[in-house]
């Protein structure tokens, strides 16, 4: 199972008011094969509060979400009030936002090294970024 951050489906969905450059082309046709690969039944984890990051960017792609939510292969975690603490103390010393750090305190906790994300601030987390 690979965490899947909410970058992904904000590439993958959301429509440009502009030309991509050739480097935002090959990110979005990437973030769209990632949820090819979920909607044919790869297993991965995120939390509710990096399905809310993705609703509050694009609110029109809820019902998209909601479908997402119901795949049996889509785990979506649950987080706490202290989860969110811990998060907020984790990004403080590794520079990173704090649903960066909650991401990867959820991964740790369950086990799972790899992610699906195209934001760089996880390299300067113990995770192996996926970059297919």
């Amino acid at each position: 199972m690979r965490f899947i951050d909410a970058s992904v489906f904000i590439y993958a969905v959301l429509k440009p008011r502009r030309p991509l450059t050739d480097g935002e082309r090959s990110v979005k046709e990437r973030a769209k094969g990632v949820l090819r690969r979920v909607d044919e039944g790869e297993r991965v984890l995120t939390t509710v509060v990096h399905l809310s990051e993705v609703a509050n960017v694009l609110e029109d792609v809820a019902g998209a979400l909601l479908a997402a939510r119901a795949k049996e292969n889509v785990v979506v975690e649950a987080v706490s009030a202290e989860d969110y603490l811990e998060s907020a103390v984790l990004a403080g010393e590794k520079g990173v936002s704090v649903n960066d750090a909650l991401a990867y305190l959820v991964m740790r906790r369950r086990g799972v090294r790899e992610i699906y994300t195209f934001d760089k601030h996880f390299e300067k987390l113990d995770v192996d970024v996926v970059k297919e």
